[in-house]
C-alpha cells in the first residue's frame, strides 16, 4: 500500500476535542491514534516503530493502550511500547496476551481520563473466541478490530457462523453514522465480492465507484459508516432475499435459514479472487 510522504494519508478526524489519527503498518493494517493533540491512545498497535514515530511527529504522550484480539498484527508492540511508556493496556478478558492489565468483556468501560474518553465493550466473538469492540457513544467512534470491515468481516478463525452473525447485529443496530474504524485496507477486494453477491445494488455500484476514487488519490477508504455497512455490506445483508436467491442460484446454499445464508457468505468469500 502507498501511503503519503509523511505516513499519514488521513487528517485527524475532529469530534469535539478528539481527533482519531491513521497510522499505517505492514501491507494493509490501520493502527488508531485517538488523541487531544496531548495525549493519545492507541488502538491495536501491532507495530510500535509507526506508533513512536507518529507519537514524536505529533507532539504527543501515550497514556493507554486498547486491544481488541490476541493476534500478532494487533498485539506485537505492546511490549515495546510499554518499556518507553508505563500505561494500562486493555483488552480482551478470555484471551491469553501478554502485557494486558485491564482485562475487559461485555458490560465494562475503558475509561482514559487524560482524553475525557469513555469506551464501552461488547463481546464480539467470531473472528477469534474472545474478540471486543470499543465504543465511543459520545463521538459515535467504533473500534471493531477484525470483526467487521468495510464491505466485510473477518474471517472465522476460532468462532462459529452463529457467533458471528450475533457479533455483527450488535454492530449493525449502533447508529448510522456511527464511523467504523476496522483495522485493515480490505475495502475494494470486499466491494468486489459484495457485487458478485448482490449486482443489482445500486447503492454498492456508487460505493465502489467513491471507494476507488479514493483509493486513485491515495486516501483510506476506512472510517466507513454504520448506515454505509448496512446498505452495502452483505455480511449485514445475509437476511436479504436476492442474496438469499443468488446463493441458492450458485448452488451455494440449500437451507435458505440466515445461518446458512452467512455461512455460505464466508465460505465463498475464502476462496473469492
Amino acid at each position: 500500500m502507498d501511503f503519503s510522504e509523511d505516513g499519514y494519508s488521513m487528517p485527524a478526524l475532529l469530534n469535539r476535542s478528539l481527533s482519531v489519527l491513521a497510522v499505517p503498518a505492514f501491507n494493509d493494517n490501520y493502527l488508531w491514534l485517538i488523541h487531544d493533540g496531548r495525549h493519545a491512545a492507541v488502538v491495536d498497535p501491532g507495530d510500535a516503530a509507526p506508533i513512536l514515530d507518529a507519537l514524536a511527529r505529533h507532539n504527543l504522550t501515550l497514556t493507554a493502550i486498547l486491544l481488541t484480539h490476541h493476534h500478532a498484527d494487533h498485539v506485537g508492540g505492546v511490549q515495546t511500547l510499554l518499556q518507553s511508556f508505563k500505561v494500562p493496556v486493555f483488552g480482551p478478558d478470555s484471551e491469553a496476551i501478554a502485557g494486558v492489565s485491564q482485562p475487559l468483556s461485555e458490560g465494562d468501560t475503558a475509561d482514559i481520563p487524560q482524553l475525557g474518553l469513555h469506551l464501552s465493550v461488547l463481546d464480539v466473538p467470531g473472528h477469534t473466541s474472545g474478540h471486543i469492540a470499543y465504543v465511543a457513544a459520545e463521538q459515535h467512534w467504533l473500534f471493531c478490530g477484525d470483526t467487521l470491515f468495510a464491505g466485510g468481516c473477518g474471517r472465522l478463525f476460532e468462532g462459529t457462523p452463529t457467533q458471528m452473525t450475533d457479533s455483527l447485529a450488535k454492530l449493525s443496530a449502533l447508529q448510522d453514522d456511527t464511523l467504523v474504524f476496522c483495522a485493515h485496507e480490505y475495502t475494494l477486494s470486499n466491494l468486489r465480492f459484495a457485487l458478485a453477491v448482490e449486482p443489482d445494488n445500486a447503492k454498492l455500484i456508487a460505493r465502489i465507484a467513491a471507494e476507488q476514487a479514493k483509493r486513485d488519490r491515495n486516501q483510506p477508504t476506512v472510517p466507513s459508516t454504520i448506515g454505509l455497512e448496512n446498505a452495502t455490506n452483505p455480511f449485514l445483508r445475509y437476511r436479504q432475499a436476492t442474496i438469499i436467491a443468488n446463493l441458492q442460484s450458485a448452488g451455494r446454499l440449500e437451507a435458505a435459514d440466515p445461518v446458512s445464508a452467512f455461512a455460505a457468505l464466508r465460505e465463498w468469500k475464502n476462496t473469492f479472487k
